[in-house]
This record gives structure tokens, C-alpha cells and sequence, in this order.
């Protein structure tokens, strides 16, 4: 069974999942959103790929250098052994400036004795749309498409060019390499510099982590989901995107397959709120710039998400020739949502722009136009939230009154208030509290319902859905309230099923869902939790773990039946809804600090 055996790299430009075997299935270059050059992830015989071949007798494991975004995959045999440390770039250079190059480094170690392995080498450009041709220089290989001339990858390496495009066996009896980049390398690339970029980057990603929050348990897990996150912030702009694949499947064979590759402003936020607790506000701040730039006229629309660079327009498209992960078809790149409206997404980044009022001391130009950006929002969610939209879930036929979407407009403007209190605006304060105080009433007065004794998924329906747990977490409702624990109770025992949680059992635009959502198993055990029910939540807590990949790993869905991973891998949401969890059930380290007398 394949159950997303994947490891990922990256330095917060593009990335790469590597399989557990070590074959390169999935890179896009030179950043998150660019066509693919190996995209085996979504078609077996076409995608192409970059791997190490061994004969059967070798047994292969992987794991991650510890704290870091560094990947091993271990080959051993009696005849011999090596280990393969893969890994992207990412260091600060003398002059305080990232190195981030849109390149791969395969870095191979022997063990012990001669081991023996051959190179497949199969890059296909452009989603495989562009087969390619081979030239071999002084220095390097130049794979350029047969297509277009211009769309070129350099691959160096200590062995043999023959020996690599021939695919022929040979002994290992010294380190190797392999450098696959997008741009032609100026510097001469040996040995010894792809070991000072391995230990600078190794170095980086220790020092990153060290910055982060210590817990007494999970921790180990708590910092790869950390890591992850971390992974998937665009350097250049601050955009967080959703996860760094496209059409992986929800359920298999079924077409609910999307491009998660650019910034919802709902994940986004939340990854940050998860990143800022955990102690990284260089992340919320650079999000807090790509933000700034979004909104940079009075004019400008507010969109539930944007390409990586702010790009407004993501226009779907499928594409055909790919047969899909597993045949499940169709591929799409690009993501129709971002037409939709979705009145909860306001919500999320207007908490996250008031921990940035609290914990970030800005210039005063730069507070002074984040209050631009807070009057904005707040004027268009008292515009709005009374109207039906399309929900977290982006229902892409139906338009209802939605309740965690009225919730969340609720949030937008008790923020948007708590903002106006700090900076003594007190007539904007009066004027959105009492506008929050309208929706928490008109919440009430239609979303209970007396007959479920819960609130519903929407005021037009009698749904349950997973997404109410999180009413409490965001302060809407006291966790001791009898609504809210009913409503709880009432999500848990309609929408759980062998031990995972359904985001909802109704049908949508293609029919009933059929397989988990993983986050929603977080937010049960974080509403579990948050009613007292503290043994029960530490029971599934410990239950869901074990759903994570080999190496600790998380995708969008699991399947009800088998438990495998399903959905865009590795997601974020699914990550930080992790963090939140496990901080639960792990008491923070006190780190005592000695001082020399």
C-alpha cells in the first residue's frame, strides 16, 4: 500500500518529496508554483524521476538529520553500505543575506566497503509535456527541452557523465555528488563545496529550531511539523503556501484533486498564529509584508488566496496527459477557488494582525498602514457578513448562510475592536463592537438549533460540521457553555467513524466525502480537551499520531478503511493543527541559564 512514503526538502523557494527508496518524484523549479521537472507523483510511466538504483539485497531506510530539513536515505548490504543526504541549500551568507538557490544537492557517504548502484536520470519538463536532450560539457550535463530551447537544467556531479546517462552500474569507493540546478553555477563545484553547503545549511536549520519553544514530550514531532511550516514560507514575498503538491487525491480514484501550491489566507494565518507561539516572529513578519502588498490600494479586492508572489489570477486548468496518483485523475494546476467568497478568511487575518499590534513593534509608518489594512477589512466584513458564501470547505455550487463563517466575521470584528482599544481609536472600537455583538446574536439566534442541540453547519440546514469545534478556540464561546459542549458531543458522535472525523457527511458538489480530513481529528481533540473531557482527547491525541508517515509527516486526508494518507502532502493546516494538539500534553522546558560569577 502506498501511503505518501515521502520525505521533503526545501529552502523557501521550491521543494522536492523523495520517496523512501531515494527517488526524486516531485520538483518544481525554480520555485514552489513552477512547472515540475520529475512529477513520477502523478504519473508513474511518464512523470520522470531522479533516483539511485540497487539491486534487491540492499536494505533501504530514511530518516531526517535531527532539527533539521536534511534527508537520509540509507543503502545497506554485505557488500556494502552508503547514505544519501539530500537537501536544498539555505544559510546566511558574510553579508547577512540568504542563499536560497533554486538547486538540489545529493550528497553521497560510503559506510562501509564497495557498494554498488547505478543513476536513473529522467527529467521531464513542464509537467512532461517537453521531453528533453542531453549535452555533455567540460563541468556539467545541460538538459534542455526539445520544445523550448530556453528551459534548461544543469545537473554537476563527481561521477562519471557517461556512467550517469547510461544508466550503468558502479561502485562506490569514495564520496559522491550530484547538483541538479536551475541556473549555471559560477564557482567551481567540487566535494568540498557541496560539504560546506551541507554543514551551512545543517547548521542553519539547527540554529533555526533551537529559536523554537521546548515541550517535555512530542518534541521531536512538534519540530518537523515546525520545520515543515517553515519549509513552505516563499522567501522572497512571505507568502505561506497551502502544501507543496498538486492533485494528490482525497479519496482514491475520485476527482476531488486541487493545486494547493498557493497562500490561502486562512492556512497562512493560522500556520503563522502556530509559528509566532512557537517563537518565530521573522516568519509572521515577512507574511505581515506579502499582506501589505496585497492590499496596497483603497481599491484593491479582498481574495480568499493569491499566487506566491501576490498574483491574483490562478485560473484552473487539468492536464490531460498526466493519468494521475494511483489513476486518479484529473491533474489540475491552478486553483478556481480564488473567486469564491469565503467570509471566514477575514477573520483569521485580522487575529493574526493583532498579535503583530502585540508583539511587534513597528515604525510608525508601518503601524499606521496596518491600520489601514484593519479598517478595510473590518468595513468590508460589517459589508458582508450577513450574506451567503461558499464556507471553509469552498463549496464551489452552492452559496448558504454558513455558521463558522459568520463565527469567524465575529472574530474579524472583536479583533478589528481589540485593535482599535490599543491604538485609543475609541469610536472605531464602539463602532465595530457593537457590529460583533450583532453577529454573535444573529449566530445565536439561527445557528442553535433545539432539535439537534448543536449548532449546524448552516442556518439554512441541520448539518453537523467539524468545523464548530473551533468556536471556542477562537474565544467566540466559553468551552463551558452547554451549547458548545453539546454541539461537541453531538460532532463527535455523527461525524466520527472509526476513530477519524469526517469534515462533514452531506453531499457536496461530488457527492459524499469519503475519507478524513485531517485537521478535523486536531480540532476534535482540541475541543475535548477544552470541555474536560482531558482523558478522552489524550486518547485520540495518541491514536492520531500514529497516522504520521515514517517520517513524521502529514497529509491532507486519511482513509477511513486503512488509515493511509491521502490529500496534498505534506499540508500545513494539517501540521499546525498538530502543534496546537500536542502543546496540550507537553509542559513547556524551563531552560536554566547559567551566569559565570
Amino acid at each position: 500500500m502506498n501511503n505518501l512514503d515521502y520525505g521533503v526538502i526545501g529552502n523557501c523557494r521550491t521543494a522536492a518529496l523523495i520517496s523512501k527508496e531515494g527517488s526524486i518524484d516531485w520538483f518544481c523549479l525554480p520555485d514552489f508554483d513552477s512547472p515540475s521537472v520529475f512529477s513520477k507523483l502523478l504519473d508513474e510511466n511518464k512523470g520522470g524521476s531522479f533516483s539511485f538504483e540497487v539491486s534487491s539485497d540492499y536494505a533501504i531506510s530514511q530518516k531526517y538529520f535531527k532539527n533539521t530539513n536534511i534527508l537520509s536515505t540509507w543503502y545497506e548490504s554485505e557488500e556494502g553500505a552508503f547514505v544519501v543526504y539530500d537537501y536544498m541549500p539555505r544559510y546566511r551568507t558574510i553579508e547577512q543575506r540568504y542563499y536560497l538557490p533554486p538547486e538540489i544537492h545529493r550528497y553521497l557517504r560510503v559506510i562501509r566497503g564497495k557498494p554498488r548502484l547505478s543513476v536513473c536520470y529522467d527529467p521531464k519538463m513542464n509537467y512532461a509535456t517537453e521531453s528533453v536532450v542531453h549535452e555533455k560539457y567540460r563541468d556539467y550535463i545541460k538538459t534542455t527541452s526539445v520544445v523550448n530551447d530556453r528551459n534548461e537544467i544543469y545537473l554537476y556531479s563527481s561521477v562519471d557523465f557517461d556512467t550517469i546517462l547510461n544508466g550503468e552500474e558502479f561502485r562506490l569507493s569514495s564520496d559522491e555528488f550530484f547538483l541538479l540546478s536551475y541556473t549555471q553555477k559560477l564557482i567551481p563545484i567540487d566535494l568540498e563545496r557541496i560539504h560546506l553547503d551541507y554543514e551551512r545549511t545543517k547548521v542553519y536549520w539547527l540554529n533555526w529550531t533551537n529559536r523554537s519553544r521546548k515541550f517535555l514530550e512530542y518534541e521531536d514531532m512538534i519540530n518537523r511539523s515546525l520545520l515543515v511550516i517553515k519549509l513552505m514560507s516563499y522567501h522572497s514575498t512571505g507568502a505561506m503556501i497551502a502544501a507543496l503538491t498538486t492533485s494528490l487525491p482525497e479519496s482514491i480514484g475520485e476527482c476531488r484533486n486541487w493545486d494547493y501550491r498557493f497562500c490561502w489566507l486562512r492556512d497562512a494565518s493560522m500556520s503563522i498564529s502556530s509559528l509566532v507561539y512557537m517563537g518565530h516572529k521573522n516568519v509572521a513578519e515577512r507574511f505581515i509584508g506579502f499582506v501589505k502588498n496585497l492590499l496596497r490600494s483603497r481599491d484593491d479586492v479582498f481574495q480568499i488566496m493569491y499566487g506566491i508572489r501576490g498574483e491574483r489570477e490562478l485560473t484552473e486548468v487539468e492536464l490531460t496527459h498526466l493519468s494521475g496518483y494511483e489513476n486518479s485523475y484529473p491533474v489540475r494546476i491552478g486553483n478556481a477557488a480564488f473567486t469564491q467568497i469565503q467570509n471566514d478568511s477575514p477573520g483569521y487575518l485580522l487575529d493574526v494582525i493583532y498579535k503583530y499590534y502585540l508583539y511587534f513593534p513597528g515604525t510608525l509608518d508601518e503601524i499606521e498602514e496596518m491600520w489601514e489594512i484593519v479598517r478595510f477589512i473590518a468595513r468590508s466584513v460589517s459589508q458582508t457578513w450577513q450574506m451567503p458564501d461558499h464556507s471553509i470547505w469552498e463549496f464551489r455550487t452552492r452559496k448558504l448562510n454558513f455558521v463558522f463563517s459568520k463565527v469567524m466575521s465575529w472574530v474579524a470584528m472583536d479583533r478589528a475592536t481589540a485593535i482599535a482599544e490599543l491604538l485609543h481609536k475609541n469610536s472605531y472600537a464602539e463602532l465595530w463592537k457593537t457590529e460583533s455583538e450583532k453577529i454573535k446574536a444573529d449566530i445565536f439566534e439561527k445557528g442553535w438549533k433545539e432539535e439537534m442541540q448543536c449548532f449546524s453547519q448552516a442556518y439554512e440546514n441541520n448539518d453537523y460540521d467539524s468545523s464548530l469545534l473551533l468556536m471556542h478556540y477562537y474565544g467566540f464561546i466559553d468551552a463551558n457553555d452547554e451549547r458548545f459542549v453539546k454541539t461537541v458531543k453531538s460532532i463527535r458522535q455523527h461525524l466520527q467513524y472509526k476513530g477519524l472525523m469526517y469534515r462533514y457527511k452531506s453531499a457536496d458538489d461530488f457527492g459524499h466525502p469519503s475519507s478524513s480530513f485531517t485537521v478535523c481529528n486536531f480540532w476534535m481533540i482540541q475541543a475535548l480537551y477544552a470541555i474536560g473531557e482531558k482523558e478522552e482527547a489524550r486518547r485520540m491525541f495518541d491514536s492520531i499520531v500514529a497516522y504520521a508517515n515514517h517520517v513524521g509527516l502529514y497529509s491532507e486526508d486519511f482513509d477511513f478503511e486503512t488509515g493511509r494518507l491521502l490529500g496534498n502532502f505534506p499540508q500545513a493546516y494539517s501540521h499546525l493543527a498538530f502543534i496546537n494538539a500536542a502543546t496540550l500534553f507537553s509542559e513547556e522546558k524551563v531552560v536554566s541559564k547559567f551566569i559565570r560569577p
